[in-house]
């Protein structure tokens, strides 16, 4: 058993930022203490990892784990969570990113709402986003878009509280290395919204790209891949029924005499390659489903990516810890 007990254990994942999550140490320290234990996921990162003497020099119980390679940000977040559900089993984790956009200040919010025995996981819902037109539009498709295929709403990322049963639910759930909020949203937790404000970053920009948020929203919608693929079938079914409503509304005009020299032939053959489009469609879709139901997803260990784990105050971290 290990000799510290906080409060709670923050696990954030760092890449090629060691100045932000140096800013992120001393804000948890000057605000929790002796109260909060750090769990920081260096995700494979070469130019400015992440310094453990910072960590330690504010006065912070943590741990970094070092990553032999890049895996992305959802990949390390389900690391750190992993490491902490089998090292610290007993604590509440909160899941916060490290470049100041998660306020360390908005952290007993949560932990106040995930205090009520109706809940499970607390989540932080944007109040204000200070972000570009472009970003507020293409997000606000997304949303749509994951409504439509999924039929479930998605509205909060990754900064959240989380009681140590359901870190190991979680950690017991494939979904959780493709899309953190997705395998929330699958997990049947009970789940509570808290809304947030959202904090400026500590420095420089996001080293998402567009193409990297567009995969990372493709995740979100594939962790609901079977629901997705009905969704789909049925609609080519609907669209394949209308079809043939159509033709056969084509042939009684063009015995009724209605249909104008040439119209019959092509609206036929047009809604003829629409039903075989979308019966294609339907048929693959179902097949599709029927190899997601038996072959699930995968996931690794996530001891395997670790290189090595570091430690910010050793003598307070018992040998099974190290």
């Amino acid at each position: 058993m290990c000799a510290i007990s906080p409060d709670f254990v923050v696990v954030t994942p760092v890449f090629e930022d060691a100045e932000a999550s140096a800013r992120l140490f001393d804000e948890l320290s000057a605000t929790f203490g002796a109260k909060v234990y750090v769990v920081a996921v260096d995700d494979g990162s070469v130019q400015q990892p992440v310094d453990l003497a910072k960590m330690s020099a504010v006065g912070l119980n943590g741990t970094v784990i070092r990553l032999r390679r890049n895996v992305g940000h959802q990949r390390a977040i389900a690391i750190g969570i992993g490491y902490v559900a089998e090292h610290m089993g007993t604590a509440q984790v909160v899941v916060m990113d490290s470049d100041g956009e998660d306020l360390p200040t908005s952290i007993p919010e949560l932990l106040n709402e995930l205090s009520a025995p109706d809940v499970d996981l607390v989540v932080a819902q944007r109040k204000t986003r200070v972000e570009t037109l472009r970003f507020k539009a293409f997000y606000f498709l997304y949303r749509t878009l994951f409504k439509v295929l999924t039929g479930r709403q998605i509205s909060f990322g990754n900064f959240m509280a989380i009681k140590p049963a359901a870190v190991r639910r979680l950690t017991s759930m494939q979904e959780l290395w493709i899309h953190v909020a997705s395998c929330v949203l699958s997990s049947r937790l009970r789940i509570r919204i808290c809304a947030l404000d959202r904090g400026p970053r500590y420095i420089g920009q996001s080293k998402m790209s567009f193409v990297d948020l567009a995969l990372h929203g493709f995740r979100g919608v594939m962790v609901f891949a079977e629901d997705v693929l009905v969704r789909v079938g049925i609609a080519s079914a609907l669209i394949g029924g209308l079809t043939v409503v159509a033709g056969l509304a084509t042939i009684v005009l063009k015995v009724s005499g209605f249909a104008t020299p040439g119209w019959f032939s092509v609206a036929l053959g047009i809604l003829f390659v629409v039903f075989l489009q979308t019966g294609s469609l339907a048929l693959i879709s179902l097949m599709l489903t029927g190899v997601s139901k038996s072959g699930g997803l995968s996931h690794s260990p996530y001891a395997q990516f670790i290189d090595y784990v570091e430690h910010s105050s050793p003598l307070s971290i018992c040998q099974h810890c190290q």
